[in-house]
């Protein structure tokens, strides 16, 4: 399957460009260092913060013209992160977001021109079945990303596990603190196995326009 990079020469970013590569090869690129942990605690407070004023509400099934809540599928609350409103630990994270998005469309002609973001909580007991992360009605998307905000001591029997469906295996992805994933929003499958404690993200999606 063709992917959607084609690198050109540039002025390197070595983590960018570890993230291009992973994602010319395998589709999906794992990163540990995206944020710092003061960078992951204030995001991660951020969230709470905003969790305790009660403004998540349930997610659901489709864009945001054709939503449908089923808890069947799907089990988390979201909050939508609003850039032209950020708070500093929000204007953080999209100024690294942009500069991402700058850097791949300056490499890899991706024309990036669009992003959404959202807190997620996965309650206990909760889940999101496999999919992928585009509709019919709207493809935009083309770079899904994550962050993990739990807290220092998360361990695996916490469940809440990201499962890659790859052709051939199963990527397992336990969501440690700060670890970021990227990957293909139009290829790769995907699911978030049930939650023992509460799972703390935030989610969102590069688009073309």
């Amino acid at each position: 399957m063709n992917s959607l990079f084609e690198s050109i020469p540039f002025a390197e970013n070595p983590l960018y460009e570890n993230i291009i590569a992973d994602i010319l090869s395998k589709q999906y690129s794992i990163i540990d260092n995206f944020f710092t942990s003061e960078e992951v605690l204030a995001l991660r407070q951020s969230l709470l913060y905003k969790y305790e004023e009660d403004t998540f509400k349930k997610s659901a099934i489709g864009n945001r013209t054709n939503e449908v809540i089923k808890k069947a599928i799907r089990g988390d609350i979201i909050l939508w992160i609003d850039e032209d409103r950020a708070n500093n630990a929000e204007t953080m994270f999209f100024n690294k977001i942009n500069d991402l998005k700058d850097y791949l469309n300056r490499t890899c002609f991706l024309g990036i021109n669009q992003k959404e973001f959202h807190y997620a909580i996965y309650p206990e007991g909760t889940f999101y079945k496999r999919h992928l992360d585009t509709f019919q009605n709207d493809d935009r998307r083309k770079l899904s990303f994550v962050c993990y905000l739990n807290e220092e001591n998360w361990k695996p029997e916490n469940g809440g596990e990201l499962v890659l469906y790859l052709e051939d295996v199963e990527k397992t992805i336990y969501p440690f603190p700060g670890k970021v994933v990227i990957f293909e929003s139009q290829v790769l499958e995907h699911e978030v196995k049930p939650v023992n404690t509460p799972r703390l993200s935030i989610t969102g999606w590069l688009k073309t326009r």
